[in-house]
């Protein structure tokens, strides 16, 4: 009997050694579970958004506004970012496009995006545009309705510039820094107005179209059916010609 115990007993001793062994190895297992992990999801995103690689990553902000006045008084007028760093920015306008899926490419592939919104075209949209502020877009002033600002009276470009900035208030809880005059006319008069309602800068920008990129440059991807796979084939020419993305108001 007594011998039995003992084999019993040392049994179970030797059990007990092998599943520490067993339990030291454990934590190292579940660290590389834990990074392929990360890692696939992250890979099946590029591939799911029709990317062969991931986005290179963006280079550190400025710790500085680069943004210049177009003259003594005036509010500044962006058109491109003054830098070097290979960098470029995406931007949306007016707000008809609202395909749910472009929520997913933003969060999944975390682009820094910024929405410049005009309140008669986003209409009853405003919704679509609080989930993509919750993945991390931005949400700026593209007037009330649309309107071309250059040539008309103060009070009128007043409230195109600050109906949108209350409007943008009111559903978000932020004023937009950043104006985008519709179809790019503006006079000094917009930069009056626009600085009277808060706004930091004016900004401006050209359509993604064809050809090479410069360094800060500012993209305007138009707003039309199919934005998500527009956006999809601009990111392949950034990628192909080896920019970032940057948030545009990390620079402004």
């Amino acid at each position: 009997m007594r011998y039995r115990v003992r084999a019993l007993v040392a049994g179970l001793l030797a059990a007990a050694l092998l599943s520490g062994c067993a339990q030291s190895v454990d934590p190292i297992e579940r660290l590389g579970k834990k990074a392929a992990q990360k890692v696939r999801p992250r890979e099946a995103a590029y591939r799911r958004w029709g990317l062969a690689a991931p986005l290179a990553r963006p280079p550190r902000p400025p710790a500085r506004t680069v943004a210049r006045t177009a003259g003594p008084g005036l509010l500044p007028v962006v058109d491109h970012v003054a830098t070097r760093d290979r960098v470029v920015f995406l931007t949306y306008d007016d707000g008809a496009e609202r395909d749910p899926r472009f929520v997913d490419m933003v969060r999944e592939l975390r682009l820094p995006v910024s929405m410049f919104l005009t309140d008669s075209v986003v209409g009853p949209g405003y919704g679509h545009f609080a989930q993509l502020r919750a993945v991390g877009a931005s949400v700026q002033n593209h007037t009330l309705d649309h309107a071309s600002l250059r040539g008309l009276p103060y009070v009128g470009q007043r409230a195109e510039i600050c109906g949108q900035q209350e409007k943008l208030k009111r559903r978000f809880g932020i004023r937009p820094r950043l104006l985008r005059p519709p179809y790019g006319r503006y006079d000094a008069t917009t930069l009056r107005a626009a600085a009277d309602c808060g706004v930091a800068a004016l900004v401006l920008g050209r359509e993604t179209g064809v050809g090479p990129l410069r360094a800060g440059e500012i993209l305007v991807i138009p707003d039309e059916p199919g934005l998500t796979g527009a956006t999809t084939r601009l990111l392949r020419r950034v990628q192909a010609q080896g920019y970032g993305l940057g948030r545009l108001e990390d620079y402004l």
